[in-house]
């Protein structure tokens, strides 16, 4: 039988009382730990949570502040953008955006109220740039933006900063392996590496039928598929394809567009190559992207009349007579094109020729002060459902000593080697090599065993040669649509020989800007060409800026930096 309070006696019944009473008061000590515990923790999160919403209003404020910084970089570059600096720091997020905003105080770094720091860091350099674009050099200048911000009305007085830097970046398209402003494909047959960066401002399409591998980033403004173009017609045997990506691959990146004061659709950037009116002035953001405008040395061809003149340097103010320039070009040269199956009546430049006239002339030397570096080509005369006209370069192994850019509205074809010292042909060896680029309405290679007299005869007729190319192309393509593929990056230097067996070595960059104009006929035809052996590399010259083609389009960008949560009230 146990025994109860009352049984026991009194010293007993007195300790049993002090034992309930001590565990009674632990248990309430535990409550009463327990509780405030509970209190402490929800107010931890509670303030925490505050925290972290403010920090996210500071971060609306900067992203507001970049909006408009960037649109104004876009559309007017840096010059608009130092002249805006006092607008940037007035911006902050406002209740009439969202009514939310009514219960934030935004404040700059040094305290005033509605305003956000916005200053200029570094001056423009050209230097490695950051985040998706490392690896590539540009010409840059670093802006800091900052924001305080405070929720109103609340039971704690928090204050966030948040600090962005952003590099205003004017990018060398050709720093570019593989740049696309339209919807980029490429699905070789055989094995492809490619060894430098890709950009597409659109889709990129992948379906190779071997292994297709990216050495380095990759970068989409839209998706990257993993499939061909709904646009492509085309039946591939995929029982051997792979995607190999050894850099990093981004869909859903920022637009790099050209700045020409207009959209950037294919029709409006097709307008760098042509001759601009008379209405413009070559001062204004597209005359400033023309070739035309760059070039040191402008030639006119119609149908009755050539005129060879200096470039915008001097107002075009310099004629070069007939005497001198028939040393260097010979309009009344023809060969047939299978794929467009047309007679091509060319404008032809002897690369050779123009580099002995460059260093002995008076005419423009006297006026450049300098070797020439540029050249503007337009054959303006009459076509024919049966003719269409061009511009060729040959005998370009090589160049001038500065290097040659030459540019053309009209389809232009590169014949045999290009800027390729004899002992580096077949190699990917540019150590010799001077900057170049070659600029049409499309680019075709012709191999060093190219022959007009056979340009009309079967495909077994038409035998290349192993030929090496150093240059940076940009041109446009036949897209894909209307039951044809667009030949893909793969296709995109055209071909009009049996290259069965024969290498096309190229160091370049391939850009595509715009579709054809002229050189309209799509890829794919019968007893056009077999495709060269492609030893195709990125020519690292080109991330040197002493090393660029002359005249080399830049698009621009607002590249992200730093960002951090800061101490409010501090300004680095």
């Amino acid at each position: 039988m146990r025994p109860t309070t009352a049984s026991l006696g009194k010293p007993e019944a007195a300790y049993a009382l002090m034992i309930v009473m001590i565990f009674t008061g632990l248990t309430l000590l535990v409550l009463v730990g327990t509780l405030s515990w509970c209190q402490t923790n929800a107010n931890l999160t509670d303030r925490n949570n505050q925290y972290f919403t403010t920090l996210a209003a500071a971060e609306a404020a900067t992203e507001k502040v970049l909006a408009n910084l960037s649109r104004d970089y876009q559309s007017q570059g840096e010059s608009l953008v130092a002249a805006n600096l006092e607008g940037y720091r007035a911006l902050t997020p406002v209740a009439g955006e969202q009514s939310g905003w009514a219960n934030f105080r935004f404040s700059s770094a040094d305290g005033a109220s509605s305003r956000t720091t916005v200053e200029k860091v570094t001056a423009a350099t050209y230097t490695p740039l950051q985040s998706q674009y490392s690896g590539i050099y540009g010409l840059a200048s670093t802006y800091r933006v900052i924001s305080n911000a405070r929720m109103l009305n609340t039971a704690y007085t928090i204050n966030a900063a948040l600090k962005q830097d952003v590099q205003l970046a004017s990018i060398p398209v050709f720093q570019f392996a593989i740049f696309y402003s339209m919807p980029l494909e490429i699905n070789p047959g055989a094995n492809m590496t490619v060894t430098g960066r890709v950009h597409g401002n659109a889709e990129i399409y992948t379906q190779p039928v071997s292994t297709l591998t990216f050495q380095s980033h990759v970068t989409a403004v839209g998706k990257i598929i993993s499939n061909k173009s709904p646009d492509d017609p085309s039946a591939r045997n995929l029982s051997n394809s792979h995607v190999v990506y050894q850099g990093e691959h981004d869909a859903n990146v920022s637009s790099l567009n050209l700045p020409i004061g207009t959209n950037n659709s294919a029709d409006a950037v097709q307008a760098i190559v042509n001759i601009p009116p008379d209405s413009e002035a070559a001062s204004s953001l597209m005359g400033q992207q023309r070739y035309y405008n760059k070039a040191d040395l402008i030639v006119l061809v119609s149908n009755s009349t050539t005129v060879v003149k200096s470039g915008r340097f001097n107002n075009f103010a310099t004629t070069i007579a007939s005497g001198e320039w028939n040393k260097f070009l010979n309009t009344n040269v023809s060969f047939f094109n299978k794929r467009e199956a047309k007679t091509i009546k060319s404008a032809e430049l002897d690369v050779a020729a123009l580099k002995t006239w460059s260093q002995t002339n008076t005419t423009l030397q006297s006026v450049l002060g300098r070797d020439l570096r540029s050249i503007y080509v337009a054959d303006m005369r009459t076509q024919s459902a049966s003719t269409e006209a061009g511009v060729r370069v040959k005998n370009g192994q090589t160049l001038p000593s500065l290097g040659l850019s030459v540019a053309t509205p009209n389809p232009l074809y590169v014949q045999g080697h290009y800027n390729a010292p004899a002992a580096f042909l077949g190699t990917t060896n540019t150590s010799t090599s001077l900057p170049a680029s070659l600029v049409g309405d499309s680019i075709t290679v012709q191999s060093s065993n190219w022959s007009d007299a056979n340009a009309g005869s079967d495909l077994s007729s038409r035998t290349a040669g192993n030929t090496t190319v150093n240059a940076a192309f940009l041109a446009g393509i036949v897209p894909s649509g209307g039951g044809n593929y667009s030949g893909g990056v793969e296709n995109f230097p055209r071909f009009l020989e049996n290259w069965g067996g024969k290498t096309l070595t190229y160091n370049g960059s391939m850009v595509v800007m715009f579709n054809s104009k002229t050189a309209t006929a799509p890829w794919g035809g019968n007893d056009v060409y077999s495709p060269p052996t492609r030893q195709w590399t990125f020519d690292l010259n080109f991330l040197d800026a002493t090393r660029l083609p002359p005249g080399t389009p830049e698009v621009r960008a607002l590249v992200r930096g730093q960002w951090a949560a800061i101490t409010p009230g501090a300004n680095f």
